[in-house]
């Protein structure tokens, strides 16, 4: 049987496995959209292959990703986070977790969920890039950008924004090669 072709960065376990099961699978629910919000604000100025080995701690550290439960944590819980190692221990992104929680909830009273909120910036379905050149930013992601720090939340620069697309299926990235691709770019 032949090797699956695979997008260029999905080089060992762990990322072939997210890769082939998650990313870019479009996601509609709320708790998922909040753990890829926190993830990605983790990962600003790392490597997504550190926040893949510690996603399991930050499950445990922050609640199983629950927004209720972490935009509840005090500064003595954030203290407690900063002590542990199985999370990027970084006071501000730490403290952007639980203020990202407290705005995630508002979005949630405002628009009915998270979801609704967020897919309106591709219009309700993914949006297929074309072209060979994966992009760091478009559009979208400025405008999603400029809304969520409108609404209180940080560590959403529109790069962040562009890969959290990316990771939720608002956005599909596959290379026209991989299996997991898409129809073919012109």
């Amino acid at each position: 049987m032949p090797e699956r072709i695979r997008c260029g960065w999905a080089k060992n376990d762990l990322a072939i496995g997210y890769h082939d099961e998650e990313w870019g699978v479009p996601v509609h629910d709320d708790g998922t959209l909040f753990e890829f919000l926190i993830l990605e604000g983790a990962q600003a100025g790392l490597s997504w292959d550190t926040i893949l080995q510690k996603r399991g701690n930050y499950r445990k550290a922050f609640a199983g990703f629950d927004p209720k439960k972490v935009a509840r944590f005090d500064q003595t819980k954030q203290d407690k986070l900063l002590l542990d190692p199985g999370i990027v221990r970084n006071r501000l992104k730490v403290a952007s977790a639980v203020g990202n929680a407290k705005a995630f909830l508002d979005v949630q009273k405002e628009f009915g969920s998270f979801d609704a909120y967020i897919w309106r910036f591709v219009g309700g379905k993914p949006k297929v890039n074309v072209g060979n050149k994966v992009l760091a930013t478009t559009a979208e992601s400025d405008a999603m950008s400029q809304d969520l720090k409108k609404r209180g939340f940080r560590f959403v620069g529109s790069t962040i924004c562009y890969a959290f697309m990316q990771a939720t299926g608002l956005v599909n990235d596959h290379a026209p090669e991989c299996f997991r691709g898409r129809e073919p770019r012109k």
